[in-house]
């Protein structure tokens, strides 16, 4: 699509240019440049597209999308400096004292001829772009669109200038001037938006929150982020499961919530979770010497102080939950490790206590609880 573009904006500008100093038509002049800078833009199209849609590497893990980002950002400085070009030529030429020329009817011919071609080419552009969900492609659309609507300026320019009015086709090369620029300006402005990690609308956040919240498991959503990468939507959420649940289930839920958002959403890309047993973004993160123990040096503690109890034996099972700054500790036994008294349930109750006051002192130690498994037989 983009070479059909660029040959047909070489057609034009040739011919704009060259008709335009044949007419005396300084609008068609103008815009045969406005043709000129499609043409560039076309060829930036396909340069970025090239190396835009390589495969992520070593140097690049995310990809290389933002080559399509530079592109676009090298297109709107384009624009911008071929608008205050034909805008100074044209402020010149109306405050000169020498006399304006009409231009020659043909430039009549060669303005609707640009119209239907643009007209054209912006449409079956946008449609692409709309396929692929390229922005670089959609600017370089709307870009053919310009161009189209400079060619209904000149259009209007030459028309006043054959019923007299010369003046008609200098003001529309500077309308076509500050046209241009606007174009400009608005694609600069949206890769810079990209280039500094600006998040998605407030409206699309929030539909992916909702979209996260439907799926079974997820209590919350939270620390969201999300940013844009040409024509990827790449994002990190944290979601909040129940709290004892396995590392497994927990990991399963995020891989429900990654398909479903893809799935959803057709933009995003690249889904980064982090599954939360609790809302993290209300608890402070704990100074340095405040941190928690791991597993290595709670097992060593809590073996130093329970292996002298009397009826202690290790339990077949230890598993921490390290919720708000603190631990809950789940002991399991089976029933035949309680086998040598005569009343379990009794004895498992006086175990856990004598278990609990052991380590009591500990404040980071919220609770013990003791699982007894019974026989399968």
């Amino acid at each position: 699509m983009t070479w059909i573009g660029l040959w047909i904006n070489a057609a034009n500008a040739l011919i704009k240019i060259l008709v335009g100093f044949w007419a005396q038509s300084q609008a068609l002049i103008a815009d045969g440049l406005h043709s000129l800078s499609d043409l560039l833009s076309d060829a930036l199209v396909l340069v970025a597209t090239h190396f835009g849609r390589q495969a992520p590497d070593q140097d690049h893990p995310y990809g290389h999308d933002r080559y399509e980002t530079l592109a676009t950002l090298l297109l709107g400085a384009l624009l911008i400096g071929v608008a205050g070009a034909l805008a100074w030529e044209s402020l010149s030429r109306l405050w000169s004292e020498t006399s304006l020329t009409s231009p020659h009817w043909i430039a009549l011919l060669v303005a609707l001829a640009s119209i239907a071609s643009k007209e054209w080419i912006f449409r079956f552009t946008l449609r692409i772009a709309t396929q692929l969900n390229s922005r670089l492609l959609t600017a370089n659309a709307w870009h053919h669109r310009s161009d189209a609507l400079s060619s209904v300026v000149v259009l209007v320019a030459v028309l006043g200038s054959l019923a007299g009015f010369s003046w008609l086709d200098q003001l529309a090369a500077l309308i076509l001037g500050l046209m241009i620029a606007r174009m400009g300006v608005q694609l600069i402005w949206s890769s810079l938006q990209e280039l500094v990690d600006t998040a998605l609308p407030e409206e699309t956040t929030r539909a992916i929150k909702e979209a996260a919240l439907s799926i079974s498991g997820v209590r919350d959503v939270h620390h969201l982020r999300t940013r844009r990468m040409g024509n990827r939507t790449l994002l990190d959420i944290h979601l909040q499961v129940p709290p004892h649940i396995s590392v497994s289930e927990g990991h399963e839920i995020g891989v429900w919530v990654a398909r479903h958002l893809r799935d959803t959403f057709a933009d995003i890309d690249d889904i980064t979770y982090h599954i939360d047993p609790e809302d993290d973004a209300q608890v402070p993160t704990p100074r340095p010497e405040a941190l928690l123990p791991l597993r290595p040096e709670v097992m060593q503690l809590l073996q130093n102080r329970w292996q002298g109890l009397a009826d202690y034996q290790p339990p077949q099972k230890i598993t921490l939950h390290y919720l708000d700054h603190q631990i809950e500790i789940d002991l399991y036994y089976t029933q035949d490790q309680l086998a040598h008294q005569q009343d379990q349930l009794i004895d498992a109750q006086r175990l856990q206590q004598a278990l609990i006051h052991a380590i009591e002192d500990l404040p980071w130690i919220r609770r013990v609880k003791l699982w007894v498994q019974p026989r399968s037989d």
